[in-house]
């Protein structure tokens, strides 16, 4: 939980209530400046209606220039940015043929492998040049490759399962699978703050949904005695199945996950655990295997392990790992198998290539050496940015870093100050994040040199003393250590 100092949480309640108050002020001239206009569309109610259309409007609009940047690069350490311009207040951009080189914060390219490498990149190549770049159909018709084949044998040993099966879009692995697993009868038990595919997944399987605070094994143990007492709404029957979901690592927090403790109690309860990866797969643990290699968990405890390509394997797509007889249950029954564009061979190839660095069957040692890398910056860089007193969540050895912001007034003056000086940081806020807790979320990767990450944290420095937002003190650095002391000559 997140414990916003008092006057940090007054001024942000004020700037966000003038913004809505000026918001409507201007929404009521607006009503009346359309009425007197002809109107092409009498009778037809509004199709963009409600609070969601107003922040649009009324918030996002106006800063709209720190999101969606272009890019004209690979999304390597250093990367192309496009500069854009508006003419009517950021309502709309324009792109211009003018680039900047920027130290790269925001991609989740966390083992450098979104850029050319020298294993991975010839690979990919000749794959492109065999099988096209979509196989234009789905696996049960003719989109079935003996790379889609090898990937998913590749994925399973990895994760350390049984059996695996690939999808074409990380978001939809989450949003499609928990409708097919789960339904009416059954209890979905969330953490708080999952990620929108699994929201969204639970919601459309029809489910009975509970949710436990954040990361908090105690919590959901109190969730499921109760829910397991009261059995289903209205009949009190016992549910059918449950199901616990959780994530290694969460996007928005940098956190990792409790995975021990949660195990502890689905066993106890007779529960399932569903545990999503996206995050954590290939950038935590000495071989890169996730969380539960980091936290020292048999993954035969976890029964569904879904996990995304789009991170540290520099690709798209997502998995599903467990037991053999639920793999073949989701190719019989899951929407995205039977009825979705299998994922193209060339990013299938990426993800074969890449694992096989990372395991060192390349005939080198680099995937060590990028797993040492990616521990070593994150580490580093958190600690620095703790230093300076900067508010930064998550744990170490977790890549994702979120700087608190709060205030909207802080969001685009933080974002355009580190891209003037050339850092590229991605800024989040509603409806990614609670509407109090806008933050600027660092993705630190393998790729980023000793010197880029202290630019980097120079750059962060300046702008963090310019926009406010150093809400701890700073620890005073050696040389002024060194230079309070007394020196005596007898």
């Amino acid at each position: 939980m997140i414990a916003i100092p008092y006057l940090t949480a007054l001024t942000t309640y004020f700037s966000y209530g003038l913004l809505f108050a000026f918001g409507q002020f201007r929404d009521f001239f607006r009503k009346i400046f359309d009425w007197c206009s002809a109107n092409t569309l009498q009778g037809y109610a509004p199709i963009c209606l409600g609070l969601e259309d107003f922040y649009i409007r009324r918030l996002y609009l106006r800063i709209q220039d720190c999101f969606g940047r272009p890019i004209a690069s690979a999304p390597d350490a250093w990367f192309d940015v496009v500069e854009r311009y508006s003419n009517d207040n950021n309502k709309t951009l324009k792109r211009t043929d003018k680039i900047s080189r920027c130290l790269n914060l925001g991609s989740y390219n966390y083992l450098g492998f979104a850029a050319a490498d020298e294993y991975c990149t010839p690979r990919v190549v000749d794959t492109l040049k065999k099988y096209s770049p979509s196989t234009c159909s789905t696996r049960v018709d003719g989109g079935t490759t003996a790379l889609h084949l090898e990937l998913e044998e590749c994925v399973a040993k990895f994760v350390g399962k049984p059996a695996a099966i690939v999808f074409g879009m990380g978001y939809v692995t989450n949003s499609a699978i928990l409708p097919v697993l789960m339904g009416k009868g059954s209890l979905i038990i969330s953490d708080s703050l999952n990620h929108n595919s699994i929201v969204n997944g639970a919601r459309g399987s029809g489910a009975t949904i509970r949710v436990f605070q954040h990361n908090e094994p105690s919590h959901l143990e109190e969730v499921l005695r109760e829910q397991i007492a009261e059995g289903q709404p209205r009949t009190h029957r016992p549910w059918k199945k449950i199901m616990v979901i959780v994530e290694g690592i969460y996007s928005m927090e940098g956190e990792l996950c409790k995975l021990p403790e949660v195990i502890a109690v689905c066993k106890k309860y007779k529960a399932y655990t569903y545990l999503d990866e996206a995050h954590s797969i290939g950038a935590v643990g000495k071989t890169g295997r996730g969380v539960c290699e980091l936290l020292g968990v048999d993954t035969a405890d976890v029964d569904i392990m879904m996990g995304t390509f789009t991170k540290s394997f520099g690709s798209c797509g997502g998995y599903i790992a467990g037991s053999k007889d639920l793999i073949q249950h989701l190719k019989y029954t899951c929407p995205a198998h039977l009825y979705a564009t299998s994922i193209s061979p060339p990013a299938a190839q990426q993800i074969i290539s890449s694992i096989r660095v990372i395991l060192g069957e390349d005939g080198s040692n680099r995937g060590a050496q990028k797993l040492a890398q990616i521990r070593e910056n994150s580490n580093f860089f958190r600690s620095e940015l703790q230093k300076m007193g900067f508010e930064v969540l998550g744990d170490n050895d977790s890549p994702v870093m979120p700087i608190m912001l709060y205030n909207p007034a802080k969001i685009p003056a933080f974002s355009r100050e580190c891209l003037k000086q050339n850092v590229a940081i991605v800024t989040v806020a509603f409806p990614a994040t609670p509407l109090l807790l806008a933050r600027a979320r660092i993705c630190i990767s393998a790729a980023h040199s000793r010197e880029d990450l202290i630019k980097a944290l120079q750059v962060i420095s300046r702008v963090g003393d310019l926009v406010g937002i150093k809400y701890f003190p700073a620890e005073p650095t050696k040389q002024q250590q060194e230079g309070g002391k007394t020196v005596k000559f007898d």
